[in-house]
């Protein structure tokens, strides 16, 4: 390859990279802004029909029923977004904008670290700012960097983020966007899924005796941050979780990693005292074969 192709193919690398973002923002701002509504919808009827908090309940049962992919709905978001919504609307009628470009698991960050609205936006500009991930969001709040900063500057330049900056990454990559959607980071992944939880039984018999199903894209809160388990089981005569992740290619030594993450939140979380320590397996579906890694 000559370098005229070369520097060529390094500027449409980087206009597919903005495309990327810029459509990661439009999109996040549209499901910041659906919340706000829902949010809003929320309180009023909770005022003028004095529903009690229960009703989240009843209406994360009825959302899961006509969006059956969607976890964004479940009753601790539903009263997550209420308590967002509360904070937020005391000084603004619409979302503000700086919020409005965070992915929802730095709001939820911000709404329960933070306790003054203003201190809040002057996170969610720096945020978007500096492009901080979810954890430098979460360092700087609690080393109080907005007491470093003076006066509040409230007229920043609002500019999109470096591709290679982590709040872009993590935008991108925001679990409740590909949630939303109805995709997952890999649609084979979310096909072979589908395929084997629409033949549990099959499957269940294929890994062995006492396999008890627990569930699909199993949810677990880690440092406030949702994780997604794409498939979970109890075995019965062993006396612990498994955990299953699905991947639509050649084994990576990071999968492992990623595994063992989730089964020490399982273990934290899920495993009763008599349990034994849960275990692991990741399938990697390859061209012309399934490869299987264990890990414990």
């Amino acid at each position: 390859m000559n370098k005229e192709y070369q520097a060529w193919l390094s500027q449409i690398k980087i206009k597919v990279q903005q495309a990327q973002l810029r459509a990661a923002k439009n999109f996040n701002i549209v499901l910041i802004e659906l919340y706000w509504e829902l949010g809003r919808e929320i309180v009023a009827r909770q005022k003028d029909f004095k529903w009690g908090d229960n009703f989240l309940q009843q209406l994360a049962i009825d959302l899961k029923l006509s969006f059956p992919q969607i976890n964004g709905f479940s009753r601790r978001n539903l009263y997550t977004i209420r308590q967002w919504y509360l904070f937020f609307s005391k000084q603004f009628e619409f979302v503000p904008q700086a919020v409005a470009q965070l992915p929802w698991s730095y709001q939820r960050l911000l709404i329960s670290k933070v306790k003054e609205i203003d201190i809040a936006i002057i996170y969610a500009n720096y945020t978007h700012k500096n492009g901080w991930s979810r954890d430098t969001l979460e360092v700087n709040i609690n080393r109080s960097y907005h007491l470093k900063l003076g006066k509040a500057d409230n007229n920043f330049k609002v500019t999109l983020p470096k591709p290679q900056s982590d709040l872009a990454i993590e935008n991108i990559k925001d679990p409740y966007h590909f949630d939303f959607l109805g995709l997952e980071d890999d649609a084979q992944e979310r096909e072979i899924e589908k395929a084997l939880t629409q033949r549990i039984t099959d499957f269940m018999l294929e890994l062995g005796k006492g396999f008890a199903f627990v569930g699909r894209q199993y949810k677990l809160e880690i440092n406030e941050a949702d994780y997604f388990l794409d498939l979970l089981f109890y075995h019965l005569h062993l006396r612990c979780y498994v955990v299953i992740e699905l991947k639509a290619g050649k084994f990576k030594p990071e999968y492992a990693g990623k595994l063992n993450f989730y089964l020490s939140a399982v273990d934290s979380q899920l495993k009763h005292p008599t349990d034994k320590e849960s275990i692991g397996i990741i399938l990697c579906r390859m061209k012309d074969k399934i490869e299987v890694e264990y890990t414990s």
